[in-house]
């Protein structure tokens, strides 16, 4: 019977191979049936400590073994699992933990410093339950503290009987997370158990093999566990009874050597990750023979550092689509996709199961090739931005998540993303679509990366500019580059400038933060559009 919950994805898998490996954690490695021991003594101590069905539980750590144990636990316990990101600062953090109602927590070693601060700032924060060592003095007078170890050795020994385990709903809400907030505050997206196992489900339904899962895949989870993109792929791994391989903190070198060493199958990055890693000295020495698939995905990848990828790692290529509103992904350009280069720009095909419609303005269909709001109808989709009705109301409509991404179906059903609407460049009257123009840019043979952006203009209204960045050692001016361009694109969407700078602004999820780009520009405007 496949699992339909969190619990029973690792239930299953420790009945069913009790001695394969779950994580590898650098020199550490846990098995299946130690992870789900753990993850056990994680529900029992949270019941007998008196835990509430559906209250919220952060984790503010690395990814490691007790990291998914405390995930796993959480949710045969009834609660919901709030993963912090770790990069944010304590500002941030206490945002989310105030507005969740967060009164426990499961803090790093590593991050004990932050957590102190972020407890300065939280009076609702009761307890907090340390991996590692000692909590700080800091934090003594203000909750309760306790190491992981002693919490668990406290817990009763015996399994909690039948009745005292709370019974779990593929229904029921199993993480929160927030939205990376480039505009305004984060809200927080509540999702189901059935947000990480419904398309998989209907995946077997459909017989379709999709990128070959097998027990016999070692995985390498380089995206945090506090991304949904990081936690979908582990829980993929996981319902498949795969090895999971820890990169607690991305670097190029450090996957390079991960996927090496450790006979990686399938990997999933970023395409600024994948970048990354290209750029390393020792990517054209390294082994590859092991892997079997990279997935993609996170945010557009102009199509020659596709096409560098493919030739350097020299394995099957697949990009998936989807937000933190839809369970990740909803959307994929299968590795078959990947021999036809004409698609390379197509974020691919939804999967069975889930449904795409592109609307205008009105809410109305569109024709195939007109370009419009993408919605999706997915079994994965969210239950609700946490008391945020009137936000939930605006993105999830009779079940379909409104995306805020532009974009269109073609004549074979695959969807192009042309950019978040909220991108759109108006000039002179013209929708203008900063992604294509970001994909021709990168195409140039001295630019690493670009971000366009439209600013204000009185004539105009906006005129669209391009922030680059150049490839080292290489030599471009803003003619050179806009001459590129117009090559390959219409007049009304060539930038009407460059300005050169050496990095770009990222989420920790490795989107470029477009409102930081403009916000110079667009100073002392009242409205954000011209």
């Amino acid at each position: 019977m496949p699992a339909t919950t969190l619990p029973e994805i690792l239930a299953l898998q420790a009945a069913t191979r009790p001695q394969a490996l779950a994580i590898v954690d650098g020199a550490n490695s846990t098995t299946y049936q130690q992870l789900a021991a753990a993850a056990d003594r994680v529900t029992q101590a949270l019941l007998a400590d008196g835990v509430q069905a559906g209250e919220r539980i952060a984790v503010l750590a690395h990814d490691a073994a007790h990291w998914f144990a405390v995930a796993f636990g959480v949710a045969a316990a009834g609660a919901v699992l709030l993963p912090l990101n770790w990069r944010l600062g304590a500002a941030e953090l206490a945002f989310q933990i105030e507005d969740a109602g967060v009164r426990r927590w499961f803090v790093g070693t590593e991050l004990a410093a932050r957590a102190d601060e972020v407890e300065g700032l939280c009076p609702g924060l009761g307890e907090r339950i340390q991996f590692g060592d000692e909590p700080s003095a800091a934090a003594v007078g203000r909750v309760r503290l306790g190491t992981f170890s002693r919490w668990l050795a406290a817990a009763p020994s015996s399994e909690p009987s039948v009745a005292a385990r709370p019974s779990i709903a593929a229904e029921q809400p199993a993480v929160q997370m927030y939205t990376s907030g480039t505009t305004g505050r984060p809200k927080g997206v509540v999702l189901a158990h059935r947000s990480f196992v419904a398309v998989r489900r209907a995946l077997r339904a459909a017989g379709d093999p999709w990128l070959d899962w097998s027990p016999r895949d070692r995985s390498l989870l380089a995206v945090p566990a506090f991304h949904i993109g990081g936690f979908w792929w582990a829980m993929t791994a996981f319902d498949e009874g795969a090895c999971t391989v820890l990169v607690p903190q991305f670097a190029g070198w450090r996957v390079l050597a991960t996927i090496a060493a450790e006979h990686i199958t399938k990997a999933f990055l970023v395409p600024a990750m994948l970048q990354i890693c290209l750029s390393e000295p020792d990517c054209k020495h390294t082994d590859f023979s092991s892997l079997d698939t990279i997935v993609y995905g996170g945010s557009p990848i102009p199509r020659p550092n596709l096409e560098a990828a493919m030739r350097t790692f020299g394995c099957r290529f697949a990009q998936i689509y989807g937000l933190t509103e839809t369970g990740n992904t909803a959307v994929c350009l299968r590795p078959d996709d990947h021999r036809r280069p004409e698609l390379f720009e197509a974020a691919g095909r939804p999967y069975p199961g889930v449904a795409i419609t592109i609307v205008d303005g009105d809410g109305q269909p569109l024709p195939t090739g007109a370009i419009g709001e993408i919605c999706i109808a997915s079994p994965a989709n969210m239950l609700e931005y946490w008391r945020r009705p009137e936000a939930t109301a605006a993105t999830l409509r009779a079940g379909v998540v409104h995306t805020g991404d532009a974009g269109f179906l073609d004549a074979e059903g695959y969807v192009h993303v042309c950019d978040r609407i909220k991108d759109m460049i108006c000039s002179a009257g013209e929708n203008v679509y900063p992604a294509e123009i970001e994909s021709v840019l990168c195409g140039h043979p001295a630019v690493a990366e670009a971000a366009v952006i439209g600013v204000p203009d009185p004539r105009w209204g906006e005129l669209a500019k391009a922030i680059v960045v150049l490839r080292p050692g290489a030599v471009a001016d803003a003619a050179a580059l806009l001459a590129h361009v117009r090559g390959q694109l219409a007049h009304f969407k060539v930038p009407r400038s460059v300005d050169f700078v050496a990095s770009l602004p990222r989420t920790p999820s490795g989107k470029i933060q477009k409102h930081v780009l403009r916000e110079p520009f667009w100073a002392g405007h009242r409205r954000r559009v011209n």
